[in-house]
């Protein structure tokens, strides 16, 4: 049997974005995508500095991507990016209030959105699930050496 796991994957991912565009508070949000709620989030729970490159391994998205993205996010007010003392390079990212309010409304959101995909899966079919995917995003990353 031959298996098409790119092109499912690509239909799921489809599907997931297009019904997190519909969750209630990013639809309710006019200036707020579903990436943009992922980032933060992302930055929300992170316990360390975040920069661009952090924002690009996350989520598998080339510089100038991340780039494109943050910017946008700033100008709605979304994130700032402050200088780093120690590297002049570095800019930090960080949320704005606004965001911050967003983050309790969007959390809810998501965590009812992913129970909704994983319904009736056990905690060992999950665990089974992530782990999988793992891999397989392992395997690209070792075709990409």
């Amino acid at each position: 049997m031959q298996y098409h796991i790119g092109r499912e994957v690509r239909c799921l991912s489809n599907k997931i974005r297009r019904r997190l565009e519909k969750i209630d508070v990013i639809a309710q949000m006019n200036d707020l995508t579903g990436t943009n709620g992922f980032i933060i989030m992302y930055l929300a729970k992170a316990k360390h500095p975040v920069y661009q490159k952090d924002i690009e391994l996350e989520f598998g998205i080339t510089r100038s991507t991340a780039s494109k993205v943050l910017t946008l996010m700033e100008k709605k007010d979304l994130i700032t990016r402050q200088n780093v003392e120690s590297d002049a390079r570095l800019r930090q990212i960080l949320l704005t209030p606004k965001a911050f309010d967003l983050t309790k409304k969007v959390l809810s959101q998501i965590d009812a959105f992913e129970k909704g995909l994983l319904k009736g899966f056990s905690d060992d079919e999950v665990n089974t699930l992530i782990n999988l995917l793992k891999r397989v995003n392992d395997n690209l990353e070792l075709k990409e050496e």
